[in-house]
């Protein structure tokens, strides 16, 4: 009982809530560290008004519901979390996971996976998970991360041309065939506003100026989109295509311009106004989007930290942000927001702003909250058309086509593989499809490489040695490579011109012993001719604790000679032989 309380007291002691603002407060917050949080996250907040709405608009919902989210996560997780500098909010990376939810499920089913996920991130932060997430290798990650940008583009496409599509598939084929089916329902003028927005968000960086070149590319096509609803032409915005519903009953379009009110996540009606039926089932066919958007929300939020530790030299708190996130996807839900996690574009503008501390996060979010209590008629003028031209451009960054080109020309042929793989099933199937399986392949293929470093090189032996035979191994002997390599030692023991009476083998180059190679050798001595002797020299230290931890267990061992070198086992061998000469 009392092992079981300390056990418990350990894993809760390994998660520290606040870290991030604790050790910028140690660092010595000053008023000008305050003046420079301010300006980053004004910084960030123009970014993140329209890019919180567009995403929304992305995953099913309302536009309100982005905003929602950055206001409750870029406060709770901020503050609580583990990385000074990450900013939280609805993310590109979740569209491809939260679209299809909501299809099925509606608004109400997700907000429960999210409550969900946040449940299963605080868990994964509580049993110290956040350091797992380093294992997941580069092809692995560019390749979903490529794969989700493929995805996202994808989707924009209808808003972006206009396109009358009434439904829009579940698979990626489906989408793909729906869309150019659609191709002649063009509407000339939304495509001309996306195109002008595009043009503008990817042109303006050579302007040089401070501000970030969202705000100024949804204005223009804003602007664009009104005067051409003035000549008669008809552009899709926010609010022709959004209405809500407030408590007293009253009806608006576009976003309401109230404070974000308490909800119940499974007391939400769906668009029939009926009540889901939250039982066993339903929560357990949610289960594994939840699960996808923990894990998705863990590997995008360390890696944004990861980036923001390499920009300023700094050291996150990988599991207390986990329990962050946790926290901050269990209170969003309450309030309306959807899936949160941190943003690496936001959060590279946020240092690249001078950001400091936590509160550049929480002055993000206050402005999103003063622009949907102030501003919410004026976002209603926003063209759909122009959101997804910031998707689009949010796409290619997280496709990182770049960075793809140069693994591919400086890798091999097995990380190119994984790579096309993870991309491949990101693309048809699922994000978590792609991770299992591209894990696994990485491995396995790391696996067959390091097996086929473990060799064995014949050693000279001196003149007066006839009947020995020395082998130096190097590489580690492990359950993918010892079979292998015995076996071709017994053959090379066996098929010898002349009688083989003693085997010697050094190991100074042998780091790793496993089970697996304890019964490749067991197996090694056993087919060993009767007469014939074993001996092993130079073994390192983890090799020689396995041996010593199965000599009173697998009886072949004892029957193992060893020496500390070369010399010491020819000095074995000439003993062995002058005593039965």
């Amino acid at each position: 009982m009392l092992h079981k309380w300390f056990l418990t007291k350990n894993v809760f002691l390994a998660v520290k809530p606040f870290s991030a603002l604790k050790d910028a407060f140690k660092a010595g917050y000053t008023q000008k560290d305050l003046v420079r949080d301010i300006i980053a996250g004004l910084t960030v907040g123009v970014i993140a008004i329209p890019l919180s709405m567009a995403l929304a608009i992305a995953s099913g919902v309302p536009p309100q519901h982005g905003l929602y989210t950055a206001i409750v996560a870029g406060i709770v997780i901020a503050l609580t979390g583990g990385s000074r500098f990450n900013i939280s909010g609805p993310t590109a990376a979740f569209v491809v996971i939260l679209y299809p939810v909501t299809q099925q499920f509606g608004l109400s089913g997700l907000l429960m996976a999210t409550l969900l996920s946040g449940i299963i991130l605080v868990l994964m932060a509580l049993f110290r998970l956040g350091r797992l997430i380093e294992y997941i290798p580069l092809p692995v990650t560019l390749g979903f991360t490529c794969g989700i940008g493929i995805v996202i583009a994808t989707l924009q496409i209808k808003d972006f041309l206009g396109l009358t599509i009434t439904e829009m598939p579940s698979h990626y084929i489906g989408k793909v065939g729906a869309i150019l089916t659609a191709l002649p329902t063009l509407n000339w003028a939304d495509m001309l506003v996306g195109i002008v927005t595009l043009f503008v968000l990817t042109r303006w960086y050579k302007l040089r100026l401070p501000i970030p070149g969202h705000l100024p590319a949804v204005i223009i096509g804003t602007l664009l989109s009104m005067l051409l609803i003035y000549f008669g032409q008809h552009v899709a915005t926010i609010g022709s295509a959004f209405q809500y519903t407030l408590s007293d009953g009253s009806v608006g379009y576009g976003i309401p311009n109230v404070l974000p009110e308490f909800i119940l996540p499974w007391n939400i009606p769906n668009a029939q106004g009926e009540l889901i039926d939250w039982d066993f089932t339903t929560i357990q066919n949610l289960l594994p989007a939840a699960f996808s958007m923990a894990v998705l929300g863990a590997i995008e939020s360390l890696l944004c930290a990861v980036v923001c530790d390499n920009m300023t030299d700094t050291k996150h708190h990988s599991n207390n942000e986990l329990l962050a996130q946790g926290l901050g996807n269990i209170a969003s839900p309450f309030l309306g927001g959807i899936t949160a996690t941190a943003a690496i574009a936001r959060s590279a503008a946020n240092v690249k702003s001078g950001a400091v501390s936590p509160f550049a996060s929480v002055v993000h979010a206050l402005l999103v909250l003063f622009a949907l209590l102030f501003f919410a008629g004026a976002l209603s003028y926003l063209p759909l058309s122009s959101m997804a031209a910031l998707l689009l451009v949010v796409a290619w960054n997280m496709a990182d086509i770049p960075q793809i080109i140069q693994l591919i020309r400086r890798s091999g042929r097995n990380e190119i593989a994984v790579l096309v793989t993870c991309i491949s099933l990101t693309v048809l199937f699922d994000m978590v499809i792609a991770i299992t399986v591209g894990v696994l392949l990485a491995s396995l293929l790391f696996i067959r490489t390091i097996a086929e470093m473990t060799k064995s090189f014949e050693i000279a032996l001196p003149d007066d040695l006839n009947d020995v035979l020395a082998y130096r191994i190097t590489g580690p002997l492990f359950f993918a490579a010892a079979d292998n390599l015995f076996a071709d030692l017994h053959h090379k023991t066996v098929h010898t011109d002349h009688e083989i009476k003693h085997i010697v083998l050094q190991c100074d180059a042998v780091t790793v012993l496993d089970a697996g190679g304890i019964h490749a050798l067991t197996r090694f001595v056993q087919h060993m001719l009767p007469h014939q002797q074993l001996y092993m020299c130079n073994m390192q230290f983890q090799p020689l604790r396995m041996l010593v931890r199965s000599k009173n267990i697998v009886p072949e061992i004892q029957k193992i000679h060893f020496s500390a070198n070369l010399e010491k086992t020819f000095k074995k061998i000439r003993k062995f032989e002058q005593l039965y000469s």
